[in-house]
């Protein structure tokens, strides 16, 4: 393992083993100080289980894992201190507020009550301060629990699906926290099921298949390197539209509002399908040309959906 100290986190050769199933097989990788990593899998890929050994939750088989220089199974009570852990579905005490919760959470680690105003503010709860948690909505407790997940003052920040169950505006919300962790120099360790997310807010993403990590690179980086095409959207079309893109050597797909998707691989084909469409009678109310998602690459990498839709049903949306 190479000894740097620009990693906050160190993976090398990392098995995990429940009996005869092997859950996490032989992967490596870094996490630099001060970035957000983002960890994309689907159920059963082995995702879970390599953030809860590198959280020092649960123990590895075989393999090297440190944290901040220190190996996870040596230095366990070091590394907790250090280190700031949003579960998926945070939870707390119904009847306490906002204010006392974080409170409540300052007192475990030793620290100070006079804190909580630096959390409150930094996760934008300072209206709901005195409200108590059975009252918040899920935007709010999750921000809150990224609040609770700083009372320590951690160098390292896992957040489990922090918005998963969130509304939009509501998951854009805990977004802007997050973005305000990496603003800090915090380094983040993301797990996420939204492919947007991870586009918006990761520095670099590692996609885990069947226990193995099969790529990983900034979000940008992916999308060039393993979808090289683009997608051609003719809004409203009249006429005989599908036709005459079949017969210029493309396949049209018609999505459920009537638009007309088509895959190309070369730029100039945009103008040609155009051409062909306006020469041969048929017309549309607007267009648009985009390049693939971080999404469209998951799928082709790993034959798995996030959202279990087919390769045809993702193209006609």
């Amino acid at each position: 393992m190479i000894k740097d100290n620009q990693y906050a986190i160190e993976v090398d050769g990392l098995t995990k083993r429940y009996g005869g199933l092997l859950a996490v097989n032989n992967i490596s990788f870094t996490v630099r100080k001060g970035e957000v990593f983002a960890f994309l899998g689907v159920n059963g890929a082995g995702k879970t289980t390599t953030v809860e050994i590198i959280e020092t939750i649960r123990p590895l088989t075989s393999g090297r894992v440190s944290i901040l220089g220190m190996d996870v199974t040596k230095k366990k009570r070091d590394i907790i201190r250090r280190i700031g852990v949003l579960p998926q579905g945070f939870n707390s005490f119904d009847r306490i507020t906002v204010r006392e919760t974080i409170q409540y959470f300052l007192r475990l680690f030793g620290r100070s009550n006079s804190e909580a105003d630096g959390l409150i503010n930094l996760v934008d709860l300072k209206e709901k301060s005195t409200e108590q948690f059975k009252t918040l909505s899920g935007g709010l407790k999750q921000r809150l629990g990224i609040a609770v997940a700083l009372v320590n003052d951690p160098e390292v920040v896992f957040l489990d699906e922090p918005t998963t169950g969130l509304d939009p505006r509501s998951r854009r919300e805990v977004w802007d926290v997050l973005l305000s962790l990496k603003n800090k120099g915090k380094t983040v360790f993301l797990t996420t099921h939204y492919m947007e997310e991870a586009e918006l807010l990761a520095d670099r993403v590692a996609i885990i298949h069947k226990g193995k990590i099969i790529a990983i690179d900034p979000p940008a980086q992916l999308t060039e390197d393993y979808d090289n095409y683009i997608i051609l959207t003719l809004k409203s079309p009249k006429g005989k539209a599908s036709e005459i893109i079949r017969e210029v050597g493309f396949e049209p797909i018609n999505d459920k509002r009537g638009d007309i998707k088509v895959r190309l691989e070369h730029t100039e084909d945009v103008q040609r399908i155009l051409n062909a469409v306006k020469e041969g009678g048929a017309s549309f109310h607007g267009l648009d040309v985009r390049t693939p998602n971080l999404e469209e690459v998951f799928l082709k990498l790993t034959g798995d959906s996030i959202h279990e839709e087919t390769a045809g049903e993702r193209l006609a949306k």
